[in-house]
């Protein structure tokens, strides 16, 4: 049964819909970017069905200043007290809930690591990680799709070393040396680790509970995840044994089509058992 309540956050009101179910296990869904808690196309909302349908009662929310929640949007670095009066709505509405599993994609995946553990959150689920850096409060999927990795500018230029008309276009001239060189230093540069991606590879070092790591591996906001995933400085996090990861053959930052739909809501199952 789908209820609709609200709860209290630092004085403002949230909005939020419970979906029933009888497990003592439960999903909190955190949206990401500025999406409302039905998601884009009402993705969280069918996602939400699916997994109560399987026996698991789910809450979503509309963190401060969006859709139906008052106060400020202040971005995702600003919601440690949304998630925290999340979880408390949550086991106040579903007293039975022994324990409690959060998912979240892109920005709200990386709010999570951030602030799901000392929220109470007992177990996390975290899609498509946002770790760059952004001019304004919100991940920018343009600025990500623009901007390419050094491991995908060197998958693209070994593709090219291996195509013989691309060796006749640099052996007979046809080739900008200048920006194949400029390309090259790119795809060796080292991935540098600041900012937020810093201290979401220190989060994850030292994440106490289980957390499960889903990559969309041609989505370019998670090729940053794994640029940075894959680089020195989170050696670390890599070796924390509570930590694994799921990668899906897939461009969608969504998961929209069916069939990672379906793929999406089998990690998220797993997690919950």
């Amino acid at each position: 049964m789908r209820q609709h309540f609200t709860f209290d956050c630092a004085g403002d009101t949230l909005t939020a819909t419970l979906d029933g179910a009888d497990s003592t296990t439960g999903l909190l869904i955190v949206s990401g970017g500025n999406e409302i808690r039905s998601g884009a196309h009402a993705g969280m909302a069918a996602l939400a069905a699916a997994i109560a349908a399987a026996g698991h009662p789910v809450m979503r929310y509309d963190r401060r200043g969006i859709g139906d929640s008052t106060g400020e949007n202040a971005g995702f670095e600003s919601t440690s007290d949304d998630i925290a009066a999340a979880v408390q709505a949550m086991r106040t509405r579903v007293p039975s809930l022994a324990r409690l599993v959060a998912f979240g994609n892109c920005d709200a995946a990386s709010a999570l690591a951030l602030y799901g553990p000392a929220a109470g959150i007992d177990a996390l689920v975290l899609a498509n990680m946002w770790t760059l850096e952004s001019e304004s409060d919100e991940p920018d999927e343009a600025e990500a799709a623009a901007t390419m990795t050094a491991g995908a500018i060197r998958s693209r230029y070994l593709a090219k070393l291996k195509n013989p008309r691309e060796l006749w276009r640099l052996a007979s001239g046809g080739v900008d040396i200048g920006k194949l060189v400029r390309g090259l230093r790119q795809a060796a540069a080292k991935t540098e680790v600041t900012g937020l991606a810093a201290k979401l590879g220190q989060a994850l070092a030292e994440m106490p509970v289980p957390a499960k790591l889903l990559v969309a591996e041609h989505d370019r906001t998670a090729m940053w995840f794994l640029e940075h995933w894959d680089s020195a400085p989170f050696a670390a996090a890599r070796a924390n044994a509570g930590i694994t990861m799921a990668r899906l053959d897939s461009g969608s930052h969504s998961f929209a089509s069916a069939g990672d739909k379906a793929w999406l809501r089998e990690r998220i199952l797993e997690a919950l058992t």
